[in-house]
């Protein structure tokens, strides 16, 4: 098990942004609707229903109304959820270059959802926030 950090400083230094192969979709299931455990990527239980992060195969084999196409981009440092300044550092960079994201923590990684289409510029915006905290040590 990887040690947690919660220095700024370092989080930026490791975080080592993964790109999930596939195509994701945020989509709402709504409270009659039955979805397996297994399929579902991130959820978060709304008045309107289940918001669920999925990918694009489970969309098609349960005729799920998807609401957004995106990449799924993991934070692989093992961040202290308690930790400080993670999310704005990375929004930020992102932001500057015209990239909306959408955040979900775990208990031991960030997950970044961006828009599919953006994927590349987003990987490349990371790394080099990245790249740019580690030559400043």
């Amino acid at each position: 098990m990887s040690e947690v950090i919660n220095q700024l400083d370092e989080l930026l230094r490791t975080m080592t942004p993964t790109l999930h192969d596939g195509v994701y979709y945020f989509a709402t299931l709504k409270h009659d609707d039955e979805l397996p455990f297994a399929n579902i990527i991130a959820s978060i239980r709304e008045e309107e229903g289940v918001s669920v992060v999925v990918s694009e195969q489970t969309v098609a084999d349960y005729g799920l109304q998807a609401q957004f196409q995106c990449a799924w981009i993991s934070l692989t440092v093992h961040s202290d959820l308690a930790a400080v300044g993670l999310t704005a550092a990375f929004a930020s960079a992102l932001g500057q270059v015209g990239i909306s994201c959408n955040v979900v923590a775990g208990n031991y990684h960030d997950h970044i959802f961006v828009p599919y289409d953006k994927a590349a510029l987003a990987m490349q915006t990371l790394q080099a926030l990245q790249q740019q905290t580690q030559s400043c040590q």
